[in-house]
């Protein structure tokens, strides 16, 4: 019995050796494979995009497969999020590594202002895109044919706190109108402003989209619309205060317009963390602007180097700042 008890005790301890050791083992291993993860210098790349049915999300994944194709040390996938927003709070946050969002929003978190409570200080520029044109929309039937025409007039700015309430305010005070005391401000989101404007209960709508807009398509094919202008000296009024924004028109044709309609509009941007390496930006940023011909999508078409510190309005990443200075590209 003592000698059945000793051999069991024997072979316990053997067997915890054994795992022991094997355990050890593992350990190295981990290391070592953790090591060689480390030296390889790939870098793992999420692009920040908007909803699936909107143009951040496929466009991102265009420019996913763009820096995938062409370098050899980035992983790039482009994840559907609730875009400009969310996007720059979670890069301020560490929870992506490039992002879709508008010049003004990003301004906007730069500063600490809107709808940021604190300065965002983990981001540079990458570079803009293609506009979101600014359309304040009416009918032609509503008599309104200046800016000034909306003193005393229901007007749509957009829900409080977005993007599109804070261009309204800004385009209304160069103007002379007080977002709170000239004009009968409602917040409705797109399709609401253009219903709205359909049956009456308001007069005109602060729309800023890339054009045309679904929404402003739908009215025109019930009433005809009449995009109100923002002059030329109001618009450069307007980007002198806030650089964010640039020159813009909607074109002849939409909506059904005889001709262009002069405006303004922020841009698509692209905003990279400060964490990334300037090389590792100025790279992504050569592939992206450089290989404009193989991005997917039809926005790939007003995609430009030439065109990408237009309206930027805050501090570009030092490795896209490398590759526009190399390529002899300055802002205006």
């Amino acid at each position: 019995m003592l000698k059945k008890k000793g051999f069991l005790l024997f072979a316990l301890l053997l067997t915890l050796s054994l795992v022991l050791m094997a355990c050890g083992g593992g350990t190295g291993g981990g290391e070592g494979d953790e090591a060689e993860g480390e030296g390889d210098g790939q870098q793992f790349v999420q692009i920040l995009t908007g909803g699936t049915e909107g143009t951040y999300y496929p466009l991102g994944g265009t420019f996913a497969q763009v820096l995938n194709d062409n370098l050899d040390n980035v992983e790039a996938n482009a994840t559907s999020t609730g875009a400009s927003v969310e996007n720059m709070n979670a890069i301020n946050d560490g929870d992506g590594e490039i992002a879709f969002t508008q010049t003004d929003i990003a301004s906007y978190a730069a500063n600490g202002e809107v709808m940021f409570d604190e300065p965002n200080e983990n981001f540079g520029a990458i570079g803009t895109l293609y506009p979101e044109t600014i359309q304040i929309v009416t009918t032609k039937d509503s008599g309104i044919e200046s800016i000034e025409d909306l003193k005393g007039k229901t007007v749509s700015v957009g829900a409080p706190g977005s993007g599109t309430n804070a261009n309204a305010d800004n385009i209304l005070e160069i103007h002379g109108l007080d977002i709170s005391e000239d004009i009968n401000a409602r917040d409705l989101d797109f399709g609401d402003s253009t219903t709205g404007i359909q049956d009456g209960t308001i007069d005109a709508a602060f729309i800023t989209s890339g054009t045309p807009t679904g929404a402003v398509e739908s009215l025109a094919a019930t009433v005809d619309v009449n995009i109100v202008p923002i002059e030329a000296d109001k618009a450069k009024e307007l980007m002198d205060k806030y650089s964010y924004y640039s020159e813009d028109e909607v074109p002849e044709g939409t909506y059904g317009l005889e001709s262009a309609v002069p405006t303004v509009a922020v841009q698509a941007m692209l905003v990279a963390h400060k964490d990334l390496s300037e090389d590792m930006v100025y790279e992504m940023t050569k592939a992206i602007f450089e290989n404009t011909d193989k991005i997917s999508h039809a926005k790939g078409e007003e995609i430009s180097a030439e065109t990408a510190l237009e309206g930027v309005g805050v501090d570009m990443h030092p490795g896209a700042q490398k590759y526009f200075d190399e390529a002899g590209i300055s802002a205006d």
